[in-house]
């Protein structure tokens, strides 16, 4: 086993750096279509600004269908964006401001053709939108306390999107994340799939196929909901391998995500780095992981005390950004 290959994988992924993503997946839909931003998937982008007052940036709609409601800096990613570049255009475009990304917040996404990438952000400059400088865009927009006077909201599931944001910036529970620009043609997930016992040893799920990697599943653009979610997928892989029907699979969150979306078409996917413990029956008496099936995966044993201690940093805080599935 190359341990060497595989603990810069590891590192990188840990890291919030990414790594590459191959063209072979150890499970992929029949056929695997590439990506189409707008046409096979939609990518929403929203941002969550705070000043130094803990007031909110909002924007006031100027769609028909919402018109003169509020809601935060959000919308459609175009072709041959990246995702942050698509979160600033969004924001100087329905606010009037500059803005950098601080760390992706959440991943909210509806089946596997809907996907929301929430960010913390931070003012830079620009001049916040008044209501002469209203165009289809937005009417204008101001910063908010949250209290008074309160705003007809669009809807309501931006606020625990705007604690999630109080919350993280007076006390981050995981490092800072953003998107790393790297290609990738489908919707897929890399599983950093985890067992542990109570002695405190801990495995890592492999592929064999090949030089030993994390394994790497894709999604199909089907529009159908939960059958398609990032821990769907992955419980499906991992139950697929492991023999014991009665294995319990759970998705913590997301230690980064890759997306490059600068060739239309052809790298439009974005790949999930997802952290998942596996367990079965009475997990207090199990010392050993699940027993595989076939060649195609393997378990292997961390020694190496400060990966261990990293990854094992990140299961017990759940340190990683939420994913939500509807």
């Amino acid at each position: 086993m190359a341990c060497g290959a595989l603990a810069e994988e590891l590192d990188a992924v840990l890291s919030g750096r990414g790594w590459e993503v191959q063209e072979r997946y150890d499970s992929a839909p029949v056929p695997a279509h590439p990506v189409r931003v707008r046409k096979t998937a939609c990518y929403i982008v929203l941002a969550v600004l705070l000043n130094d007052q803990n007031e909110v940036l909002m924007m006031q709609e100027a769609k028909h269908e919402c018109y003169g409601t509020w809601y935060l800096p959000a919308g459609r990613m175009e072709p041959n964006e990246t995702i942050l570049e698509a979160m600033k255009r969004e924001v100087k475009e329905e606010t009037g401001l500059e803005c950098e990304p601080l760390t992706l917040l959440a991943v909210e996404e509806r089946g596997s053709i809907w996907i929301r990438y929430v960010f913390l952000a931070r003012p830079t400059g620009g001049t916040l939108k008044a209501p002469h400088d209203a165009d289809a865009e937005s009417l204008q927009a101001r910063w908010w306390d949250r209290e008074s006077p309160a705003l007809p909201l669009r809807a309501r599931d931006i606020l625990p999107l705007m604690d999630l944001a109080v919350r993280y910036r007076d006390s981050p529970s995981y490092p800072m994340t953003l998107p790393e620009e790297m290609p990738c043609a489908l919707i897929c997930q890399r599983l950093l799939a985890t067992f542990t016992n109570d002695a405190g040893d801990l495995w890592v799920l492999l592929s064999a196929v090949g030089a030993p990697h994390l394994p790497v599943c894709a999604r199909t653009t089907s529009p159908c909901k939960i059958q398609n979610s990032i821990q769907a997928a992955a419980c499906s892989l991992l139950k697929e391998c492991c023999l014991l029907p009665q294995v319990t699979v759970r998705a913590h969150g997301v230690l980064g995500l890759q997306h490059l979306g600068k060739n239309a078409g052809k790298s439009d996917g974005v790949c999930f780095n997802v952290l998942l413990t596996v367990t079965q029956g009475d997990q207090s008496t199990q010392e050993t992981p699940p027993e595989l099936q076939g060649e195609s995966f393997q378990w292997w044993k961390i020694k190496e005390s400060n990966l261990r201690s990293r990854i094992l940093q990140r299961l017990s805080s759940s340190a990683v950004v939420p994913i939500h599935s509807y």
